[in-house]
């Protein structure tokens, strides 16, 4: 079952047009024909492959403190899960942007954007200081595969420097996704929003989510990769926030992101 969640926006208008006085019928008014402003919503994506039992092993850089700045060679152990296939898509799945190389690793250094590797080993270049590195498997339409052991956390010294990014993968973090980039034609219609989570789950009294799309709040209570839908052309600026019981922001650097996206016709 699809649960579609409306913004603050569509709310508020539903509103003013229930509480609207009737008109008396000698009263004369001149008519303006109005159009309701498109309204943003989100949709819970469901049904697909689980693969539940896929794993994520990272085997090179085998020290994550190198001596010095440079090209690094990464290399990942994948199991039970092909890179390059193109994963099975149920009808939703289709209408999504999907890559035409298949599945593939969402490789996120510093919460930055992340680069996909369709090969297990590649090379990186990485600057000095201290890095976070997450990476973690995907479909082959970008949504992550959640299973504790389909991901990688990692904290990397590369020449000895220390930037304080106020992270610590020990405790609650979230990281960013989808959407990402430029999108066009139908693949407009329907956004991908996912993210990746760490030492901790959500639910409507506990730890949650909140999603604020072109200034319209969105709560999430549900782990789970969301399709945004209604979104007009141009730029979309969309940002998360991971948030207690109390609706008060967890610490941790990358607990709040605010990313934006591209729309063309």
């Amino acid at each position: 079952m699809n649960v579609k969640i409306l913004g603050t926006a569509a709310v508020a208008l539903l509103m003013a047009v229930s509480c609207e006085p009737k008109k008396a019928e000698n009263e004369e008014v001149m008519e303006t024909e109005m159009t309701a402003p498109a309204s943003i919503s989100i949709e819970k994506f469901e049904a697909s492959p689980a693969y539940a039992s896929s794993t994520l092993k990272m085997t090179k850089p085998g020290n994550t403190t190198i001596a010095k700045a440079g090209e690094v060679d990464f290399a990942f152990e994948v199991g039970d899960y092909e890179l390059t296939a193109q994963t099975e898509k149920n009808e939703m799945a289709g209408m999504l942007a999907n890559s035409d190389k298949g599945q593939h690793i969402h490789f996120i250094l510093d919460n930055e954007p992340y680069s996909a590797h369709y090969e297990a080993e590649f090379k990186r270049a990485m600057p000095e200081g201290t890095h976070y590195l997450v990476a973690f498997l995907s479909r082959s339409y970008h949504e992550s595969v959640k299973n504790d052991n389909s991901f990688i956390a990692k904290k990397m010294v590369i020449g000895g420097a220390s930037d304080d990014m106020n992270v610590d993968f020990d405790q609650p973090t979230m990281i960013y996704s989808r959407p990402k980039g430029e999108y066009t034609g139908a693949e407009t219609e329907n956004l991908l929003l996912d993210f990746f989570l760490l030492n901790t789950t959500l639910s409507e009294t506990g730890n949650k989510v909140r999603a604020t799309i072109n200034g319209e709040e969105f709560m999430i209570t549900d782990w789970a990769p969301y399709v945004i839908k209604g979104l007009p052309k141009g730029e979309v600026s969309i940002r998360l926030e991971l948030l207690d019981g109390d609706g008060n922001l967890l610490p941790g650097g990358f607990n709040d992101v605010t990313r934006t996206v591209t729309l063309k016709d």
